[in-house]
């Protein structure tokens, strides 16, 4: 099993600026080697960067297969959903198959969405590259400090999650796992005392991900503090 690989970069865009790099080069080796490529993709303000400067560039993605790392129950067009930012940040500006945006259906309810998005995820897995961010307490995806969650299924529903709303789906750790390539982004100097943590082997959300390739965390100078 792979370990940690920790980057630091001057700032949020830096750290979004890397990703995207990595994101094509994944992108291109995938396609390249089995004609596809199953991206992962995750919600918050790093990740944000990330889409909006992927919406800029020029890729070919006819070959590219969208997942959610979590996402949450409310109304599709509700703009806290994961998928609603994603879209208005990147996919709608772009030329991508409608029928490879695979999205939670997350207005169902936890536990039938979870069910659902299973039967998918099991059909794909390993994934070619999963992309998370990190909580300031540690958490990752939908997966929080205190929670436990049945380790046999692969999607998992989430309930009284500490920030609204309360009710989630996520992938599970072990499904997460199941990647090519594992990046985490994590910006901000609220981050940092979580990091420091994950670097000390805390009891985190976070640190229960395990890759055979090694995880990459792309940190920017707030979030790694005198580690950069």
């Amino acid at each position: 099993m792979g370990g940690i690989r920790w980057h630091c970069f001057p700032d949020a865009p830096a750290v979004a600026r890397e990703a995207v790099q990595r994101i094509l080069e994944a992108a291109r080796q995938a396609i390249e080697q089995r004609g596809e490529f199953h991206l992962v993709l995750a919600g918050g303000s790093t990740p944000r960067l990330v889409y909006r400067q992927l919406a800029e560039t020029s890729a070919d993605y006819s070959h590219w297969h969208f997942y959610l790392g979590d996402e949450r129950c409310l109304e599709p067009d509700d703009g806290d959903r994961n998928s609603f930012m994603i879209r208005n940040d990147w996919l709608d500006h772009s030329a991508i198959p409608e029928e490879h945006i695979h999205w939670i259906s997350a207005e169902l309810g936890p536990e039938e969405a979870a069910h659902l998005y299973e039967s998918l995820v099991r059909s794909v897995l390993p994934f070619d590259l999963v992309m998370l961010g990190m909580g300031e307490d540690g958490h990752t995806a939908s997966l929080f400090p205190g929670h436990r969650h049945d380790q046999s299924r692969l999607v998992v529903p989430v309930y009284q999650s500490p920030k609204p709303p309360l009710e989630r789906v996520s992938l599970n750790f072990s499904t997460l796992s199941q990647t090519r390539e594992l990046l985490v982004l994590v910006t901000g100097e609220g981050k940092r005392s979580a990091v420091q943590a994950w670097r000390d082997n805390g009891d985190l959300p976070v640190a229960m991900l395990r890759c055979d390739a090694g995880i990459d965390v792309l940190l920017d100078d707030k979030a790694a503090g005198e580690q950069s």
